[in-house]
């Protein structure tokens, strides 16, 4: 009879589905979960979102039987007495409610680890990642059998360049789908996992997480999810300069969207993209203008294609006006998980403009944010941008003051042939 642990047989065959165990804070954190939750909002409400945060983790990790026993009989009264005191936004009082039940006979997982999930998606909304990142972590160790729960911990981990806690989020998502059947959320988990790859460099386990991602989606998702897979893999081949598998991803992925599926746009913009560094910038630039309007959460990306685009066709009046947006787009996500590479694609616009001031400026800022989200590939190439554009500046300014040297010894020996005419005259 074979022994069971995680839902799964526990034989050699099964050995590779066994549940990985996954890292419960980033490294500094390990003193007091959730710390961050303060960090991001002072006060009254952080305070009251902390200690939810503190009393969920604690209920998680009890057994159901000991769970009716940990908090005080008027710990309910206490919690809805500090949330009304505290001006918690009003979004979250659900939310907080159901929280504040911790401890309740007969309380069920599912509310709990909902309200998690709830709380963790209003702090994403407004920027406060580290908090919604506590959140989701806590909706998980709640929801432990959770593919999407754990799906969302890793997502919001890789947005905050915590890689190697990512990672195992990733992979925990991919067994309890697999487990489960969940096989949209494997895809998901796995395409996580291959952008997670893109952006550490290491493009051939990126690619091979994909191709798992497509037979995830063939063995038993929506033929949407094969679409989606294949137009990241349209993607990855673009990064890996592999031009005949990128012609043909592309034609398989638009042929597997539907003519009014709503991510053509998106298509549009990365094929756009992929003629850009082959050197299509007259066919891409058309396309980037009519996809701008279209994407209006992405207008950075998109914004920044199009410059590149543009500096490559030679456009500089459309080049300085994209320029321009970009920068002001920027300063709302300084430090974002697409703003390096977004700052890279300035830099190449400005290199075929033979701006080396503008290139020099994009390409240092893209190289400093790619070196402190430990984005190798992004760093490589701003590294080479910020050289050639630093080189031909200092050439330039050579050639300038060669040219001002040769300039004056003329103005010198003219004025002196003037004067002396003059003298004589």
């Amino acid at each position: 009879m074979p022994q069971f642990r995680y839902g799964l047989p526990q034989g050699d065959a099964n050995r590779r589905w066994r549940v990985p165990p996954a890292i419960p804070s980033a490294p500094g954190d390990e003193v007091m979960e959730g710390l961050n939750v303060l960090d991001e909002l002072p006060g009254e409400p952080g305070l009251v979102l902390w200690q939810a945060l503190r009393d969920v983790l604690l209920w998680a990790g009890a057994s159901p039987e000991a769970r009716s026993g940990l908090f005080p009989a008027a710990a309910e009264t206490a919690r809805v007495a500090a949330m009304l005191a505290a001006p918690v936004p009003r979004e979250l009082e659900p939310a907080l409610m159901t929280l504040a039940r911790l401890g309740a006979r007969g309380l069920l997982e599912e509310p709990v680890a909902l309200a998690c999930r709830e709380i963790s998606q209003w702090l994403d909304e407004r920027g406060l990642l580290a908090s919604a990142l506590a959140f989701a972590h806590a909706a998980a160790s709640v929801a432990v059998g959770d593919a999407g729960a754990a799906f969302a911990v890793g997502r919001l981990a890789r947005r905050r360049a915590e890689n190697a806690r990512a990672e195992a989020w990733f992979n925990r998502s991919v067994v309890l789908a697999r487990q489960a059947g969940d096989w949209g959320t494997c895809v998901r988990a796995y395409m996580g996992l291959g952008v997670l790859h893109v952006q550490r460099g290491a493009l051939p386990a990126a690619r091979r997480a994909r191709l798992r991602a497509l037979r995830a989606a063939r063995t038993g998702a929506t033929p949407d999810y094969a679409a989606l897979v294949l137009h990241d893999l349209f993607l990855l081949a673009v990064e890996m300069g592999d031009c005949a598998r990128a012609d043909e991803y592309a034609a398989a992925a638009y042929a597997a969207y539907s003519s009014t599926h709503a991510r053509i746009p998106v298509l549009a913009h990365d094929v756009a993209y992929y003629w850009t560094t082959q050197g299509g910038f007259a066919h891409a630039l058309p396309v980037l203008e009519g996809v701008l309007p279209r994407l209006p959460g992405e207008r950075l990306c998109v914004l920044s294609v199009l410059a590149r685009a543009a500096g490559g066709a030679g456009r500089r009046d459309r080049f300085d006006s994209a320029w321009d947006a970009v920068w002001s787009e920027i300063g709302n996500d300084a430090a974002g998980e697409k703003t390096a590479a977004v700052l890279l694609d300035l830099a190449h616009g400005a290199v075929s403009l033979k701006d080396w001031v503008r290139a020099e400026i994009a390409a240092s800022q893209a190289l400093a944010l790619a070196t402190a989200r430990g984005e190798a590939r992004v760093r490589l190439t701003a590294e080479a941008l910020l050289d050639c554009a630093v080189h031909h500046r200092g050439v330039e300014a050579r050639t300038r003051a060669a040219r001002a040297a040769a300039s004056d010894r003329a103005a010198a020996a003219l004025a002196a042939e003037l004067v002396s005419a003059l003298s004589a005259a």
